[in-house]
């Protein structure tokens, strides 16, 4: 097959007055911080909080398909919407590139990222490869505190639509990287982790959200029992059928969402 495939892929606290009933400042109550310190971390919070906001929004566009490979991330659309500076919205942007989700092409501007048929296969490899090495760790490791957290990731299953999916997403990866934590290898879990925000999109297309606490519980019962080969064979059968329903959907959809392109970025 000629080519490559391309498809598509987060309070101001109250203020306790120092001044007397006159307007004269009176000594500071114990504890309390200077009210223009109280103001300065208020304002700092704000600016992490909408930071993150606009991070999750645009996420959760990039990973439902809002969002399209190659689109441009219109900058004064986002600080209209926001009510934000430009500064806010790079930092958030500046997030997603480091996830890979986002491209930065200087004198350009912000796009959503292109992945090949190729490099979406290469992924799936690499992402065998460390979860089965973390999974043997961390059967062998695990103490059942670790267990009992890996339990409760999971919520209710709450539909098809594209918040519930948001959720399945960053459960999917706590969970998965819970396991790499409890293998104790840092590194495994970091490299791990940036592997999984690459793939996030992949979610919406596996469609297993109904399924997947009931899928991890398998997994979770090996590593109770820490049985190393079969917590082996539990993530490998997981993440084969992930890759083969990814994959299959990607062919049949050859003449609809997906794109057939020469493996480069456009320009």
């Amino acid at each position: 097959m000629g080519g490559h495939w391309y498809f598509n892929n987060t309070c101001v606290s109250g203020v306790v007055s120092a001044e007397g009933v006159s307007g004269e400042r009176g000594p500071l109550q114990r504890g309390k911080k200077p009210i223009s310190d109280q103001k300065t971390m208020s304002g700092k919070q704000s600016g992490k909080s909408i930071k993150q906001k606009i991070y999750r929004d645009i996420r959760k566009a990039i990973i439902s398909g809002e969002k399209k490979p190659g689109e441009r991330i219109a900058m004064d659309g986002l600080t209209r919407t926001y009510n934000v500076s430009v500064t806010v919205i790079r930092d958030a942007l500046q997030i997603l590139s480091q996830e890979r989700l986002v491209t930065i092409r200087p004198r350009s501007g912000y796009f959503v990222t292109y992945i090949t048929f190729r490099e979406l296969q290469d992924m799936f490899e690499l992402r065998e490869i460390l979860e089965t090495a973390s999974v043997g760790l961390a059967a062998a490791r695990i103490t059942e505190s670790e267990v009992t957290a890996l339990m409760s990731i999971h919520g209710s299953y709450s539909g098809a639509d594209v918040d519930s999916y948001s959720r399945y997403t960053d459960e999917n990866r706590l969970f998965h990287t819970r396991i790499a934590e409890a293998s104790g290898n840092a590194e495994l879990g970091l490299m791990l982790g940036q592997l999984l925000d690459r793939l996030a999109p992949f979610m919406v297309i596996r469609g297993a959200g109904k399924e997947m606490p009931g899928i991890h519980t398998q997994l979770i019962e090996r590593l109770r029992a820490h049985d190393v080969p079969g917590a082996k064979r539990a993530i490998q059968k997981e993440l084969r059928e992930t890759r083969e329903k990814v994959m299959e959907r990607i062919l049949r959809e050859e003449s609809g969402t997906w794109r057939l392109g020469n493996g480069e970025q456009p320009s």
